[in-house]
């Protein structure tokens, strides 16, 4: 498909670099087919039953861009996948100073010798230390990976450090949050409880490549980075079940959205998971695993515009995020929420 046709204006000032003051205070725009509601994240069990599953992503959030200098060229590093033992893949700026072999030196006594080159800024960094020293490490040297939509118009600041991070988060390994999830607070979490809405976690490590453009000219020919993601023996058993008894699996977010999809078989069980996926969702696809999805509102030309498409409509999503745009909704990371339904299940 033409990568234009999941284009849209956005003003600029609808970008939130903030998030709302309540975590659960965000709107929350809810698209069923032609069908949109303007509600409250707190609304969220009207749309539920008894017996749903919502799946989370209970990834965290590591501070994973840094500054450092080979010799005296300054670098930007942001971190996007662990390889183990002190590897990580990344992306550089500017990348064309970066040659193999060469180590850049940040902050604290950290640094890292490049061991490959790839292509759009990517390179390979063995750090000097692991495990535990390395997270220490980062601690010291990193700052949040805050999307370059927001760290571009400003600085990173230590309220970033908990608005960035959801309430659940536990696993630590992403550089990007998953978003959707940012809006959950433990008084939403027990209302959802109360009314026989059952949770499970699974975990994503979001990689930084979720915020690069899509640079080509039809989706045939974009690439997607791969991430690491984990799915239970006892999370994909109970999502199995509820579909077996007719629930239905609600993702909190692209991230969980991607993983449940990466692992279903041809007959939609969700199968335990312990791999990397790059799977790219386009319009056309045959979703198996997921009936709803609550996300917040993104890029224009962005993967995840093209995956809510896929999910709910194209036509219904180009209506939605018209409405969202005429009703200033606040949009991406920060932003305000939407709670999308399945448009081959309406």
């Amino acid at each position: 498909m033409k990568v234009d046709l999941f284009d849209f204006e956005l003003p600029r000032e609808l970008i939130a670099l903030r998030p709302a003051p309540k975590r659960d205070g965000a709107r929350f725009l809810v698209v069923k087919g032609d069908s949109r509601r303007d509600r409250n994240v707190t609304d969220l069990s009207d749309y539920l039953e008894s017996g749903d599953v919502l799946v989370f992503n209970d990834t965290r959030v590591i501070p994973a861009r840094m500054t450092g200098k080979r010799r005296l060229a300054k670098i930007e590093v942001t971190l996007h996948m662990n390889d183990g033992d002190g590897l990580w893949k990344a992306f550089a700026r500017p990348a064309k100073k970066l040659k193999v072999d060469d180590v850049i030196e940040f902050a604290g006594g950290l640094s890292a010798t490049v061991t490959r080159k790839g292509e759009a800024g990517e390179v390979s960094l063995q750090f000097g230390c692991v495990g535990d020293d390395l997270r220490a490490a980062l601690d010291e040297a990193g700052v949040m990976p805050l999307p370059p939509y927001i760290a571009s118009q400003r600085p990173v600041d230590v309220q970033d450090l908990t608005d960035y991070q959801t309430i659940y988060s536990k696993r630590e390994g992403a550089v990007a949050a998953p978003t959707a999830g940012l809006h959950f607070t433990d008084s939403l979490l027990d209302n959802l409880s109360d009314k026989g809405i059952k949770s499970v976690h699974i975990t994503l490590h979001v990689g930084a490549g979720t915020f690069l453009p899509v640079k080509v000219n039809d989706t045939r020919d974009h690439k997607m980075h791969s991430e690491w993601g984990e799915i239970s023996t006892e999370a994909a058993k109970v999502i199995n079940l509820a579909h077996e008894q007719g629930h239905r699996v609600i993702a909190v977010g692209t991230t969980s959205l991607r993983l449940l999809e990466s692992a279903v078989d041809e007959v939609g069980r969700v199968q335990p998971f312990t791999d990397s996926t790059d799977i790219f969702i386009t319009p056309g696809y045959k979703f198996r695993a997921v009936d709803m999805l609550m996300t917040n509102f993104h890029l224009p030309k962005s993967t995840l515009f093209m995956l809510v498409s896929a999910f709910a409509g194209q036509g219904h999503m180009k209506a939605a995020y018209a409405h969202a745009i005429e009703q200033d909704y606040r949009f991406y990371s920060y932003g305000d929420s939407s709670l999308l339904f399945r448009e081959d299940l309406l």
